[in-house]
């Protein structure tokens, strides 16, 4: 009998070992995937990392705050830049607006030519998607569990939904055509959520996948 308990006890440990698995699974990929979609790039909009350093750099006279985000072969140039940039701050006011947005152009541009990405343009502030504004926030703070809670309870919400959905035509889909269709449109959309997921944890979600 006790055998048995101990069984079932360590079964039990071993779900809750597999759900925390899976909600951080979860977690990655979700991320991994607002990253890596285009209209989720955060990096060339005003309130966004690139454009803060470069900020900062022209405040500070310190070129090297925005190097991490080029190539060593792309140094030169904006250092070139930066330095015009620089020279011109106690001018014109309308003439510097106009260099420094060359300088924030440029120095975006170069970032996304590092990252394999296209240049678009740099976009306003405050249009950076919430759940990227999140993590920067927990970067910024040093405390990651608030959003961790708040990020994985819409995790859940998701795939239970996507779950929920494909359950309930999975009953009736051999019911009509219509019914066929729609059961086979969510069942792809769960599965593939799924197994994207798989890949992320069996392959890792590396920067190759980040377009910012």
């Amino acid at each position: 009998m006790k055998n048995t308990e101990k069984n079932v006890g360590q079964k039990n440990r071993g779900k809750k070992n597999i759900f925390k698995l899976t909600g951080a699974a979860f977690l990655l990929f979700m991320l991994t995937l607002f990253a890596g979609t285009p209209a989720s790039a955060h990096c060339d909009s005003y309130d966004g990392p690139v454009i803060k350093d470069a900020t900062k750099a022209l405040e500070t006279n310190n070129a090297n705050l925005i190097l991490k985000w080029i190539t060593p072969e792309q140094e030169k140039e904006i250092i070139l830049l930066f330095k015009k940039t620089y020279q011109l701050r106690g001018g014109d006011k309308e003439v510097y607006a106009i260099v420094e947005k060359h300088f924030f152009e440029t120095l975006v541009r170069l970032h996304r030519e590092k990252e394999g990405a296209p240049y678009t343009g740099l976009k306003p502030a405050g249009t950076t998607k919430q759940i990227i504004q999140m993590t920067d926030k927990a970067l910024q703070e040093g405390n990651v569990d608030d959003f961790l809670v708040k990020f994985n309870s819409h995790i859940n919400k998701v795939i239970r939904e996507k779950y929920q959905k494909v359950s309930e035509l999975n009953k009736v889909k051999d019911n009509s055509t219509e019914l066929g269709r729609e059961f086979v449109e969510a069942y792809v959309d769960y599965t593939h959520t799924v197994e994207a997921l798989h890949d992320i944890i069996e392959h890792g979600g590396g920067h190759a996948g980040h377009k910012e």
